[in-house]
């Protein structure tokens, strides 16, 4: 699994963004795959996850009813589509692929990340 993130940039607080992160292996399907995010400062945190099948997601309480998480296994590509954004969803942006485990909450259930990418959310 080789993961590349993209689609940050700069928006307006209450506006959407969307971000994407490819996958170029083969087995993409049969990857859970997570969204986490860090603030300047902080440390890296859970915001989304999704199952294999698309069916299952999970999502950080901060994120729940504003962000949805979902996935194209034809195209190797999860998205996170982010709605109703506040200044307080700035941060890097990283996805990441993981097969085995019990938590997608945690860092430790994912053996594959991306590079990240910036989003800023102005007020």
């Amino acid at each position: 699994v080789q993961l590349q993130a993209s689609g940050g940039g700069l928006v307006q607080a209450g506006g959407s963004l969307r971000l994407s992160c490819a996958d170029s292996g083969r087995t993409f399907s049969s990857y859970a795959l997570g969204w986490f995010r860090q603030a300047p400062g902080k440390e890296r945190r859970f915001v989304a996850a999704i199952g294999g099948s698309g069916v299952n997601t999970q999502y950080a309480d901060s994120v729940k009813g504003r962000f949805t998480i979902s996935r194209d296994n034809a195209k190797n590509t999860v998205y996170l589509q982010m709605n109703s954004m506040k200044p307080e969803d700035t941060a890097v942006y990283y996805c990441a692929a993981g097969k085995y485990g019990t938590s997608w909450y945690h860092e430790s259930f994912y053996d594959a990340w991306g590079q990240g990418t910036l989003v800023t959310v102005s007020s």
